[in-house]
């Protein structure tokens, strides 16, 4: 049996439902109108009552000898009746009678004929009951007649016929009965109807998730015009699929970027190995192209590093280690480091400020930002040239300025530089000025770091990279 859909089950249950409790109200219904009925009739009983003691004249010297008092009956009864049509109501629907203490029936109005109301004993106080008389349901009141002594009597019966009362309860009973069949599929029909416009966002929100593919990431679900359960729904999955697309996206740029910037430095390192057996050479040739190629591959390690951690960046799974550094003995460790490449080209590195600022950062991604402006700084500085490192505190806060004396960077570029793979000028080969990695990879981890880098610069004077730390 295939499951049923949603709408369906939505229907049914609320059906099976509002059905108990509809009944459950039919039925309270019933109940009430039952005790309303009942409750009336009573009322016009204990009225009856009273005029029956009134009219028969039962006063406390007759209740010595009930067969005395009964002899009044006759008259008295009549009377009653009379008294009765007079006021246009059904003589049969009232009947009275009195017995003695021991049940025999004293007198009893003519209406009664043959048949006799039913009697109760060993009650002291007045009962009302239902009872069946000959066939026709009575509503009985017996009151007992109790003398000054306190001895009682005998006791007055009155009933009143119930046949209008069944009749109206059994008409209420036939309607309830057979609205059933006609109230639970018109109810079943409606709340399909309703459930089905209610989860009409949920067709919604799957034709257009069946719809997204890896070529279409870019496509979100309408979000429900109310805010409610299926308006989060929609804003939770669209939320899913920006950090499906997001995570889409970095695989593709990863990808991207790794083919473009180890494509180069491959086909070089290829390029060399077949030249080197394409015949046989001097043995200094081989060992300078030895060299080259691992120079090549060195730079292609760092070029893969740096791609790594701007992946583990834009994938949330890198964090700080932020701890209280001795900023001028890292900058002196970085600076160590650099001095042989920077004496390659002629370029002498000096540091000057502060010897004991301590700032919060975390140490190997601080150091990994000071190499990469270093080597930018040394890559476009001319030979015989000089790089000065600052250290200042400005109130609260430490600055380390970097500058150069290199060609600079257009005005219009400065915005730009940070941008992954963005070269201020293209027609520069990679191996001179660089790929364009090092400095996304600056802002990124100074950004992790709350470190606020800026530059200034000026074409052919110089480059200035200012990092402002909170101090420790």
């Amino acid at each position: 049996m295939p499951e049923m859909s949603l709408r369906n089950r939505i229907a049914v249950y609320y059906t099976i439902a509002t059905t108990l409790l509809i009944a459950l109200i039919f039925s309270g219904i019933l109940f009430m109108v039952d005790r309303a009925v009942s409750t009336h009739y009573d009322g016009e009983l204990m009225y009856e009552v009273a005029e029956t003691i009134s009219d028969l004249k039962i006063k406390d010297k007759y209740f010595n000898d009930l067969a005395h008092a009964a002899k009044f009956d006759d008259d008295e009864v009549n009377y009653k009746e009379k008294k009765i049509k007079q006021e246009n109501v059904d003589i049969d629907l009232e009947f009275i009678q009195l017995v003695d203490s021991q049940g025999r029936v004293a007198k009893k109005s003519e209406n009664l004929s043959s048949k006799a109301l039913i009697f109760k004993p060993d009650n002291s106080n007045i009962i009302y009951f239902n009872g069946m008389v000959e066939g026709s349901m009575l509503r009985h009141v017996q009151v007992p007649l109790v003398n000054p002594d306190g001895v009682t009597k005998g006791y007055l019966i009155v009933a009143h016929s119930l046949a209008n009362a069944l009749t109206f309860l059994r008409d209420l009973e036939i309607i309830f009965l057979f609205s059933f069949p006609v109230i639970i599929p018109a109810l079943f029909i409606v709340t399909r109807f309703i459930a089905g416009k209610s989860i009409q966002p949920i067709d919604d929100i799957m034709t257009t998730a069946e719809k997204i593919s890896k070529t279409n990431l870019n496509q979100r679900i309408p979000l429900p015009h109310h805010q409610d359960e299926l308006h989060r729904l929609s804003a939770t999955i669209n939320a899913l699929l920006d950090r499906l697309q997001d995570a889409f996206q970095r695989e593709q740029q990863f990808t991207a970027d790794a083919s473009h910037e180890l494509n180069t430095p491959l086909a070089v390192v290829k390029g060399t190995l077949e030249v080197m057996i394409s015949k046989p050479r001097a043995i200094e040739h081989y060992e300078a192209r030895v060299k080259f190629c691992l120079l090549e591959l060195n730079r292609m390690s760092k070029i893969i590093d740096k791609l790594l951690m701007l992946a583990l960046y834009e994938g949330n799974k890198i964090s700080p280690n932020i701890e209280p550094i001795i900023l001028p003995q890292l900058i002196g460790d970085v600076v160590t480091r650099m001095e042989s490449t920077a004496l390659e080209n002629n370029i002498s590195i000096t540091v000057s400020g502060s010897k004991n600022e301590r700032v919060a950062a975390d140490p190997a991604m601080l150091e990994m930002m000071l190499e990469n402006i270093l080597l930018n700084a040394i890559k476009y500085s001319p030979g015989s040239s000089l790089i000065t490192i600052v250290l200042e505190r400005k109130e609260d806060d430490i600055t380390c300025s970097i500058q150069d004396q290199g060609i600079g960077i257009p005005e219009k570029n400065i915005l730009k530089i940070f941008d992954r793979f963005y070269r201020v000028d293209e027609s520069r080969n990679s191996k001179n000025g660089g790929v364009g990695v090092g400095l996304s990879l600056v802002k990124k981890l100074a950004d992790l770091q709350q470190i606020t880098v800026t530059v200034q610069s000026r074409p052919n004077i110089g480059t200035k990279f200012i990092l402002t730390f909170l101090s420790a």
